[in-house]
């Protein structure tokens, strides 16, 4: 019988190790209890960065998404959301 692991293919590929290894049992908790940490930081420095955006504008996003259809408004808060979420994905990573 074959038995070929992840790391063994990776290193034959000649890749970093890293892309190969898996998360033992043991450390499952800590990667979860971490995981669970960062999004909670990043959900919340988004929540205040959409409450600044609404705060500085002049006239009211919801009014303008929802009831005129505002598609430029909506492509400038869209792009303004990825921003902020390349930010904080950076600031986890490190």
């Amino acid at each position: 019988m074959l038995n070929v692991s992840l790391a063994s293919c990776a290193n034959a590929l000649g890749l970093p190790a890293f892309l190969g290894l898996a998360v033992r049992l043991e450390d499952l908790t800590n990667v979860l209890v971490s995981t669970a940490i960062f999004t909670a930081f990043g959900l919340v420095v988004f929540g205040l960065a959409y409450t600044i955006i609404v705060k500085a504008t002049p006239f009211s996003i919801r009014k303008e998404l929802e009831e005129d259809q505002n598609v430029a408004l909506a492509i400038v808060i869209g792009a303004v959301i990825i921003g902020i979420a390349l930010i904080i994905a950076a600031a986890i990573q490190g």
